[in-house]
């Protein structure tokens, strides 16, 4: 795209968010919910990908809004089948239909950047279609041009987060979910990391029926996370070890992370298994990372001060003093605490969870700004995502498993060389990009 035509588009889109946002104001209150999430829906991108997570977390949104944007999982509005011709014969050309037995109409799925349709292959196969958005690099542009403001405005008046390497880690992330290509890459990825995981299910991707816009994998058949609420117990704490099992295990054995744990990116299959259904949002760390992961838990588990400052010194926290290890270990005391008891319980045992964790984020906030601040490493945003959308997923359940053994199971004897070995070979086999020094 020449950038007359990408500047173009993210003028578009800057009027666009703007008109939408406008009509939620103009609502009365008891329509806005409704129609945050039509406009949300409407907007697609990186706008609608914040409303996912929000609606995720119980209890950060009223109930109404909540119910509403947790239609943005799987139901978000769906393009037509004008547009949906139109995009597929760009990318495979115009004889598209014919490399199809099947091809249905209407989108299955929809969400921030494609939309899903069910097909079938010449084969007999069932299949699953993503097609990208057209124009979704003017959005995403615009979209994190205009949270780079927000970030600068909010830094004017609360000293106690430096956005700048958040910003710079969404960017990057976001820029690669619109490759498709990497997508593919990342789902050959995780095939292979998870091969002794027999509650996993990924999908395979069609090389043949993909390009960098479109993704053509195999379908995998699944119910979403919410019909398990009122599932027995031992179904729902079999769902929550495979879920665990499925971003952690590639973390502790690879350095590598699912950064998107919201609620349209897996589906449950009537025996608990877990179908990972998105890739696009992935996160290769340094083995020393992981090993500053490990260490950090070590140092809460044992009260060893000068193990935790090595572990944020690991991570790039800058100079980290007494008063500031102090208040960082108060939050990883808080998101290790279900890891360190030798028992089955919830993963938040309070009345509130959700309340409770925004408290604890906000006393500390107030504290960090008391100090003049802290600049949280890249490394450190998908990797709180993650702990906090698997936490909503758990509280969604009502798990209660001995997270402590699950943890270790996970672990054990850790080596970091060991986990750089193993990391080279997977990423080389799947062509993915190793991760940065």
């Amino acid at each position: 795209m020449d950038s007359a035509s990408h500047l173009s588009g993210r003028v578009k889109r800057y009027a666009q968010v703007g008109r939408a946002m406008g009509g939620v104001a103009l609502g009365g209150k008891d329509d806005r919910a409704r129609k945050l999430k039509e406009a949300l829906g409407g907007l697609k991108g990186p706008l609608m990908k914040v409303a996912q997570i929000m609606a995720t977390i119980p209890e950060a949104l009223p109930a109404d809004y909540a119910a509403e944007l947790r239609q943005l999982q799987s139901n978000a509005p769906r393009m037509g089948w004008p547009f949906v011709k139109r995009r597929m014969a760009g990318e495979l050309g115009s004889d598209w239909q014919a490399r199809f037995r099947h091809f249905d109409p209407e989108a299955a799925h929809a969400a921030s950047l494609g939309q899903v349709h069910r097909a079938v292959g010449l084969e007999g196969g069932d299949l699953a279609v993503k097609l990208q958005y057209p124009g979704m690099d003017s959005v995403v542009a615009a979209d994190l041009k205009q949270l780079k403001l927000i970030f600068s405005l909010y830094r004017a008046f609360d000293r106690a987060i430096d956005p700048t390497d958040i910003h710079a880690e969404l960017a990057e992330r976001l820029a690669e979910e619109l490759d498709y290509e990497r997508e593919a890459a990342h789902m050959r990825l995780y095939a292979a990391m998870l091969a002794d995981e027999p509650g996993v299910a990924v999908p395979s991707p069609v090389p043949d029926l993909s390009t960098k816009r479109l993704l053509t994998m195999s379908w995998l058949d699944g119910a979403p996370l919410l019909d398990m609420k009122d599932a027995p117990q031992e179904m729902r704490d079999r769902v929550a070890v495979n879920m665990f099992r499925a971003w952690y295990a590639p973390f502790y054995r690879f350095g590598v992370i699912h950064g998107d744990p919201h609620l349209g990116n897996y589906s449950i299959r009537p025996d608990g298994r877990v179908n990972l259904l998105d890739f696009g949002c992935v996160r290769v760390f340094r083995p020393g990372f992981v090993q500053g992961v490990l260490d950090l838990y070590r140092a809460v588990e044992t009260g060893d001060e000068e193990l935790a400052v090595a572990a944020y010194q690991g991570w790039g926290f800058a100079k980290p003093d007494k008063a500031l290890i102090a208040i960082l270990n108060r939050w990883a005391s808080f998101l290790f605490a279900p890891l360190l008891e030798d028992r089955p319980r919830l993963i938040q045992e309070v009345p509130s969870p959700g309340v409770e964790g925004f408290k604890i984020v906000s006393r500390l906030r107030e504290e960090l700004g008391r100090l003049g601040g802290v600049r949280p490493p890249r490394e450190f945003v998908l990797m709180d995502r993650a702990a906090i959308g698997l936490g909503s997923v758990f509280l969604h359940l009502r798990a209660s498993v001995n997270w402590h053994r699950l943890f270790h199971s996970l672990i054990g004897e850790f080596s970091q060389e060991e986990l750089g070995k193993r990391q080279e070979a997977a990423l080389l086999a799947a062509g993915v990009a190793p991760a940065k020094k």
